[in-house]
């Protein structure tokens, strides 16, 4: 149950306020929110009827303060004993450069010193704080990435804004000046920083258990040994603590003057590093096999740019491999990719079926070569 407080709280209508809060409650045993965006300011006799209520409901909390209504429970102690929230700082990005788009947001600049990037669930402030936490985690683990430091609303939505002081994407980069190979080169240090970072078990998700539910997904739309062979695969794959970025492309990485930033780190999690490997050759060749012009929409390169860039990554992480090695983990990503892209089909969008079939040809074609999918 929401109810809203508006105007002023204070001894000379505190009695009243309190019946009609009360008389609203009734047998109500829920979780009680009360929305103090119309709140202008409240005395300590407003206070004791917040107080009352939280002795009374122990769900109680209070969202949506101005910055004077904030500190007055903040200085009062009233924010170390109940959930009390701050009101959203509302945030247009109508005109602003989009730079960037996932699964789960977009990201625009909104001034030459910061971007946001926007949430596209109206119900994501839990998602936010989720990535904040994990984008401090990496932080201070050595993980060089940029902290949201402010969440705003935008529309309907919510947002978590960055400061990227001129900040410019790979993608951008690469487009710009067509140099795949040094940009190549300076994704993969991040990524081998990335992949060399081991956790403490149950620090962060883990992507087999993800992975592992992809194959089941898939299972029944594959002939019945394929798809049996495929999620023995799957579940064969040794666990790792090892950090994994999750969506890792050339929109995620930044550079702000002389050093490289990562961003959208709501999907980190542990595991083998052949995960990351298929969700890079998705971005990066898998997604555009159907759409040759998907690589442009998606990272704004072509497809014979993104292939030289695919392959030039390659080349500096698995740095000292000879060729057979590294077109046998590539494989391995593939068939994970394509599973992975498979159920996202089926689920979002059962009607394309150009890249169901696809995803199942090359399954058929590479599953009967391999005897597991880690290199």
């Amino acid at each position: 149950m929401t109810i809203k407080l508006t105007g002023r709280i204070d001894s000379s209508n505190a009695a009243e306020t309190e019946q009609k809060i009360n008389s609203q409650i009734g047998d109500f045993a829920g979780e009680l929110v009360l929305d103090a965006a119309e709140l202008e300011y409240i005395s300590s006799a407003g206070l004791r009827i917040i107080l009352r209520l939280k002795k009374a409901n122990k769900t109680t909390k209070v969202i949506n303060c101005n910055s004077e209504v904030y500190e007055i429970f903040d200085m009062t102690g009233f924010t170390e004993m109940m959930d009390i929230s701050k009101a959203y700082r509302k945030l247009s990005v109508d005109g602003c450069e989009v730079i960037g788009e996932g699964a789960n947001g977009k990201v625009y600049r909104t001034d030459p010193d910061t971007i946001v990037k926007v949430y596209k669930n109206p119900d994501s402030l839990d998602e936010i704080h989720n990535e904040r936490e994990l984008a401090r985690k990496a932080f201070v683990m050595g993980i060089p990435t940029a902290i949201p430091y402010d969440v705003v609303q935008v529309g309907d939505l919510y947002g978590s804004v960055f400061e990227l002081l001129n900040a410019t994407s790979f993608s951008k980069l690469l487009a710009e000046t067509g140099d795949y190979d040094e940009l190549a080169k300076q994704s993969v240090e991040i990524l081998k920083t990335i992949h060399s970072t081991e956790l403490k078990p149950g620090e962060l998700p883990s992507k087999k258990e993800e992975a592992v539910a992809w194959a089941e997904y898939v299972k029944p739309y594959l002939p019945e040994e394929l798809g049996d062979k495929l999620l023995k695969l799957f579940n064969e794959i040794p666990d790792s603590n090892f950090m994994l970025h999750g969506d890792y492309h050339i929109k995620n990485i930044m550079r702000q003057g002389n050093e490289n930033l990562l961003i959208d780190m709501d999907t980190l999690s542990v595991g083998h590093p052949v995960f990351e490997l298929s969700q890079m050759y998705l971005a990066y060749l898998g997604f555009s096999e159907t759409d040759p012009d998907d690589v442009m929409r998606f990272l704004g390169i072509t497809r014979e740019t993104s292939e030289k860039f695919w392959n030039s990554s390659l080349k500096y992480y698995f740095e000292g491999k000879d060729d057979a090695f590294i077109n046998d983990a590539v494989i391995k990503a593939r068939i994970i990719g394509y599973v992975r892209l498979l159920r996202r089909t089926i689920k979002r969008s059962p009607d394309k079926t150009d890249i169901i079939d696809n995803c199942k040809k090359q399954l058929a074609e590479l599953v009967p070569a391999v005897d597991k999918l880690y290199f």
